[in-house]
């Protein structure tokens, strides 16, 4: 553990030298925290897998230019991430009326607030908006449906706050890409809810694990193994569950009342067809989607404090200022954000 973590903070103290594009070291370091046993969801090492993927979220989190503070709704803890706010900030929030509703990643079975924080803040620092998180439960622990319950709770505790859903965009990477879309299918049909916009990074959309990239990918993916994603499928929705069923495969269920979408994913991996078989759905629904295909990329490839990372975060705000608000003050975030 320890040679682990002197090797993380090695890595992401020396980002800033690595603009050249150096990925290799990252990657397998990556590759060995990623590295999966014969039954990845034994309890023994889910234990160490979360502990360690918190940790990591931990080092390579952001820190400049924002503030973090802890909260809770209900027992569940939460976290809001505000622009501008850290030491040294050059930023100004650019609005109070809009707030990102971020989900993390980890297969339904891993990931936390340390790990959630990483991309929150960079989402935070780009568009200048509150970003919330939230540490909802996981499975094997806590099957289906109490991720999708947690969620809907923090939703519900933003309208309190006085948020409208125009002013709320729906962000959500890996199984958190999943969960937000489930999330927008559920309140849209039984409320009438809609986001401002949903944002999806490598979503996981088609929980049977049949796509064709499933295989091709296989080996070049640094993340996700096929394995893995079967197991975690079958931890979150139980062994009777069928995975095609739009609860868990939201590729399957109403993609006609989902908000303007956003979905970046990267060529080498497991998830590339989960998102552009979502693209070309959407658009078949008579939706907005927008896909962005980084040809050098791999799942969730935006966490990573590479210049890969901060073009795609530049091309998101980009999207948004043009589609989603046309506003002057995202377009001086955008500006800033260039130089950086």
């Amino acid at each position: 553990m320890a040679k682990l973590k002197e090797c993380l903070n090695r890595i992401y103290r020396r980002k800033k030298k690595r603009a050249c594009g150096r990925t290799g070291p990252l990657l397998k370091v990556v590759k060995w925290i990623n590295c999966r046993p014969k039954n990845p969801l034994d309890p023994e090492w889910l234990r160490h897998y979360r502990m360690i993927t918190e940790r990591a979220g931990r080092i390579a989190a952001p820190r400049r230019n924002i503030a973090v503070h802890g909260f809770r709704v209900g027992r569940m803890r939460c976290e809001v991430i505000l622009p501008g706010s850290g030491r040294g900030s050059h930023f100004k929030t650019v609005s109070g009326n809009f707030v990102i509703l971020y989900a993390h990643g980890g297969g339904y079975v891993n990931g936390g607030l340390d790990y959630a924080r990483v991309l929150a803040a960079k989402m935070a620092v780009a568009t200048g908006f509150p970003t919330y998180t939230f540490a909802y439960r996981l499975a094997p622990e806590h099957p289906y449906p109490a991720a999708l319950t947690d969620g809907i709770k923090m939703w519900d505790y933003l309208l309190r706050k006085g948020y409208t859903p125009e002013q709320i965009l729906l962000a959500g990477d890996s199984a958190g890409g999943n969960l937000v879309l489930c999330m927008a299918q559920r309140i849209a049909v039984k409320r009438g809810e809609v986001p401002r916009g949903l944002w999806l990074f490598s979503p996981w959309t088609d929980m049977t694990g049949k796509a064709r990239s499933y295989r091709e990918n296989e080996g070049v993916d640094p993340i996700l193994t096929s394995k893995y994603i079967r197991d975690a499928s079958r931890a979150y929705i139980g062994e009777g569950g069928d995975p095609a069923d739009p609860r868990y495969s939201p590729l399957y269920g109403n993609l006609s009342v989902l908000p303007p979408t956003y979905i970046m994913v990267g060529r080498n991996e497991i998830l590339l067809d989960d998102s552009v078989r979502l693209y070309e759905a959407i658009l078949r629904a008579g939706g907005r989607a927008e896909l962005d295909l980084e040809e050098r990329g791999w799942h969730v490839y935006q966490q990573m404090p590479l210049p890969i990372a901060r073009r795609a975060m530049r091309r998101l705000l980009q999207s948004t200022k043009e589609r989603l608000f046309c506003a002057d003050d995202l377009s001086r975030r955008w500006e800033s954000y260039e130089k950086r």
